[in-house]
């Protein structure tokens, strides 16, 4: 782990990512010394800072210590979190504040190997996430809505959560964002008022420009989700995941999931460090 740079595991206890959630992050997959889709999360990384109004460190610096962390850590999950730094008491921000960077490395996961191809069960969440839309969009430090939803069922058959709002959209997954695949276009939500735009989202929607597939971006209900052609969940740590059971409903057949995985899974070492 590096706390601005250097080797370590603490911060102030008046840091404002510990206060108030004011921060944001990124988490991506390192594979045999090479960062996977690193200038992509870099570039969110820029955005979110500037949205939140925080100073980003800079990508150079940045992938210097990106590089050194993978000499000692050639495979692993790497996680990137910026807080507005150290501050005094009270929610206004300091101009004066001097932003905190964090690297942490995790195990690769140990995920089932037929979750990719079979697809996965997934259940529908009670929490309804907020509408913010100040923050829609940006993968800020301030989870709780996502904790909480996945602490509601610990059923180890259950692979992710759908998420919906308060006037009944689907928005996303707990950790993923979602895609429906119908009539030979692809389907994903609108997420102008709620959720994480994520990097592999953004990868989907490039591919179905290359590819002229036709693609949406609106408000889902329920009822669209559930009588979908196909279902699938992304994101920079599992790639693509099927769903092939959802609320009773069940999906056999994956055909545009397991191309569009594919030709992703071709593309990532392109994106690599």
């Amino acid at each position: 782990m590096l706390v601005n740079g250097k080797p370590g595991n603490l911060i102030s206890i008046r840091d404002r990512g510990l206060l108030y959630g004011d921060g944001v992050f990124r988490t991506f997959i390192a594979r045999q010394g090479k960062a996977q889709l690193w200038a992509l999360h870099s570039q969110k990384l820029q955005h979110d800072c500037t949205a939140l109004g925080i100073a980003c460190p800079d990508i150079a610096l940045l992938s210097a210590e990106l590089g050194r962390l993978l000499m000692q850590h050639p495979d692993g999950v790497m996680k990137l979190i910026v807080t507005r730094g150290q501050g005094t008491h009270g929610y206004a921000p300091s101009a004066q504040t001097i932003p905190t960077h964090i690297w942490d490395v995790s195990p690769l996961p140990d995920y089932p190997l037929d979750r990719a191809s079979h697809g996965i069960k997934v259940r529908l969440c009670q929490l309804r996430l907020s509408q913010q839309p100040r923050l829609a969009g940006i993968k800020h430090l301030n989870r709780l809505e996502n904790v909480l939803a996945a602490a509601e069922s610990n059923d180890t058959d259950i692979a992710e959560g759908l998420l919906m709002d308060a006037e009944g959209n689907v928005i996303e997954g707990t950790r993923s964002n979602l895609f429906l695949a119908s009539q030979g276009e692809l389907i994903t939500p609108d997420l102008s008022l709620s959720g994480v735009a994520g990097v592999q989202r953004d990868r989907v929607i490039a591919w179905s420009t290359q590819h002229d597939m036709p693609l949406q971006i609106r408000d889902i209900g329920l009822d669209e989700v559930l009588h979908a052609d196909e279902l699938f969940v992304v994101n920079s740590i599992i790639g693509l995941w099927p769903i092939r059971e959802l609320e009773q409903r069940c999906w056999s057949n994956f055909p545009i999931a397991a191309k569009i995985r594919h030709d992703l899974n071709g593309q990532d070492q392109c994106y690599s460090l």
